[in-house]
Parts: structure tokens; C-alpha cells; sequence
């Protein structure tokens, strides 16, 4: 079942893959990352709301409910390699080798330049888990800070 999960996970990601190159190809980069940043907006909301239901979290949640949350994402499923990093004031995630960053290079793309993306669905995610937590990148393409990963983001619980 755990490697049923994680191809269904995978292949979540190929649609999407499939999905941006399409409009990429047909309009441009810039029409497919507006198109990206909203249907991300929304499915990561969508997808926080159910695993919030499904793991009985309360209402504000804090990084505990946020770190157990985000280990049952699709992404967390279907990369092959996360890390989350918490200590009393924050909790860092990293994704260490990107599926789609992955994808792009090995058919000789451009990488997709993700990071307004990757901090909608970041801060849309937790916002739903806790309104309370912030996110923020630490390092994602095209503002890579930290060779180690293919990108980390910073959640921290404001009072």
C-alpha cells in the first residue's frame, strides 16, 4: 500500500508536469506561472484541509500539527527525500532531490523557476493547518542559498 501511495503521489506530479508544459509551450513561461500560482493555491488549501480532517488536528495546530501534516503531503510522498528540521521557535522544511527539478534537467529544460509558487503553496498550506504560522524561502530556484537541497522553507508560529 505505501508504494501504491507514493506512485499515486508521483503521479500527481506528472500531471502537473504535464500540465504546465502544455501551457508553457503554448503561451510562455509567464502565462503558465500565473496559471501555476493560482491552481497551486488552491489545491494545496484543499489538500491541507484533508489531511488536517484526516489526522483530527485542532484548530490551531502550531508546528506540531504542521510538521506531522506536512510529512503526509503528496510532495513529501512522491520526492525522494525530505527533510524536516524542528526546534522550539521554528521547523524547517527541505526537499533535498526535487521531482520536477529532476524531471526538467533530464530532458535537458530549463529549470522551473518555482519560488513564488513554492511559497504560495507553503504559506497556504500551514495557514490552513495554523493561521498563525508564517512561511518563508530560505533557498529555492531561482535563489538558491543552500546547495544541499533543491529548496527549504522556514515556518515559524507567530503570537
Amino acid at each position: 500500500l505505501h508504494a501504491l501511495v507514493r506512485i499515486y503521489a508521483r503521479n500527481i506530479f506528472a500531471l502537473d508536469g504535464v500540465w504546465f508544459q502544455s501551457i508553457e509551450q503554448e503561451n510562455g513561461m509567464e502565462q503558465e506561472m500565473h496559471h501555476d500560482r493560482n491552481a497551486w493555491r488552491r489545491f494545496t488549501e484543499t489538500e491541507a484541509r484533508r489531511i488536517k480532517n484526516f489526522l483530527q488536528l485542532p484548530t490551531q495546530s502550531g508546528l506540531d500539527g504542521l510538521e506531522e501534516a506536512l510529512s503526509l503531503r503528496f510532495s513529501a510522498l512522491a520526492n525522494t527525500e525530505i527533510k524536516i528540521i524542528r526546534n522550539e521557535s521554528e521547523l524547517i522544511y527541505k526537499v533535498i532531490d526535487c521531482r520536477v527539478q529532476t524531471a526538467r534537467k533530464d530532458k535537458g529544460m530549463p529549470y522551473h523557476p518555482c519560488i513564488s509558487v513554492g511559497l504560495i503553496e507553503h504559506k497556504y498550506f500551514a495557514k490552513i493547518i495554523d493561521s498563525r504560522i508564517e512561511c518563508e524561502p530560505i533557498s529555492c530556484y531561482p535563489d538558491i542559498t543552500d546547495n544541499t537541497c533543491a529548496c527549504a522553507w522556514r515556518f515559524t508560529l507567530q503570537q
